[in-house]
């Protein structure tokens, strides 16, 4: 996103979304002492802001992560589906890992604490509006975190091999380990080393645990190439 200019040449269109009147206040206060920035808008609730801001396209929003009516992430997300430009502030009381890894995945560009100093603050509202993410060391690390765990568990098999993902799926169609060994050319005491790899690198202790996630993958695959089909 490029730098905002509506308005007067060079100023940063605010609108703020808190439940706090107080807390409103006193942000609006703070921006509008600012030359560059004029605070355009207010709201009290999820539902009013997300009547009110694609009405006024403001540049930057400031967005209360926590709202009696719902929550500051998905006014973001909804937000942004209808205004791609628009910058996104997440302000919060709360230094939560959930809070900060849902709101970059709805498309924040910022995410503060409301602890943050004001001359902080209207440094960050300056820098997402000219299209810059705002997300110090800390807490891209803790991103970054967050993203391989989700992958890894999006793959629950990742650490098998070949050979360990081909005896799971077997252990699934109910074989036992004999049968197993007599399919794939193994000695049945190879075959059950494999499957105390396997448990061990799935966290299982049983052959029902095994069967299940085999079932419940073969499952999900199917599912999958009928939405492709």
């Amino acid at each position: 996103m490029t730098a905002q200019t509506p308005g007067n040449a060079g100023t940063i269109r605010v609108f703020l979304m808190d439940d706090h009147e107080v807390v409103r206040r006193g942000v609006a206060a703070l921006l509008s002492a600012e030359d560059d920035i004029e605070v355009i808008g207010e709201a009290g609730t999820a539902a009013e802001a997300l009547a009110r801001i694609p009405a006024v396209r403001p540049d930057v929003a400031v967005l209360d992560v926590r709202l009696p009516d719902g929550d500051g992430v998905s006014v973001c997300r909804e937000l942004r589906s209808q205004l791609p430009e628009l910058a996104c502030l997440m302000l919060t009381s709360f230094d939560d890992d959930d809070a900060l890894f849902e709101a970059v995945m709805a498309g924040a560009a910022g995410y503060v604490l409301k602890q943050i100093h004001g001359s902080d603050l209207v440094g960050a509202v300056r820098t997402v509006a000219t299209g810059q993410s705002l997300l110090d060391p800390r807490s891209t690390a803790r991103m970054l975190e967050r993203l391989r765990t989700r992958q890894e568990k999006s793959d629950p098999l990742k650490g098998l091999t070949e050979q360990e993902r081909h005896i799971l799926e077997l252990i699934g169609e109910g074989l036992t380990n004999r049968q197993i060994g007599e399919r794939l050319f193994l000695a049945e005491k190879t075959v059950k080393n494999y499957i105390s790899n396997i448990f061990a690198k799935l966290g299982m202790s049983r052959r029902t645990q095994a069967a299940a996630l085999a079932a419940q993958l073969k499952a999900d695959g199917a599912q999958s190439r009928q939405g492709r089909d």
